[in-house]
């Protein structure tokens, strides 16, 4: 092995891993996934949330709205989409579902 593929090799473990919430999950096995993180305002100091949207490949199709996940950095799969889910860290709080009762007028 040369000293290029084992550094190569060495950067395949050190990939960018990100957490955010499921924001959208109409697509077919990619959900979009909104990061945010707090920055400092270059003049004046006060912390600011700054947010970005990622387009990760979800292939078991689990992370629904509001799940919040956690993804990381991959080779390009199509045109906006170069991260995969990895885990769903905490699922949405939902509400339970309506149940008609029949035996009610």
């Amino acid at each position: 092995m040369s000293a290029v593929a084992r550094e190569r090799a060495g950067e395949r473990g050190r990939r960018k891993r990100r957490v955010g919430v499921v924001v959208s999950d109409r697509m077919a096995k990619t959900v979009v996934v909104k990061v945010e993180r707090r920055s400092l305002h270059p003049l004046y100091g006060k912390p600011i949330m700054r947010a970005t949207k990622y387009y990760a490949h979800d292939e078991a199709r689990d992370a629904h709205l509001g799940d919040t996940v956690e993804i990381v950095e991959t080779r390009p799969l199509s045109k906006l989409k170069r991260w995969r889910v990895v885990r769903i860290v905490e699922r949405a709080r939902g509400e339970e579902p309506l149940t008609v009762n029949a035996a009610e007028p």
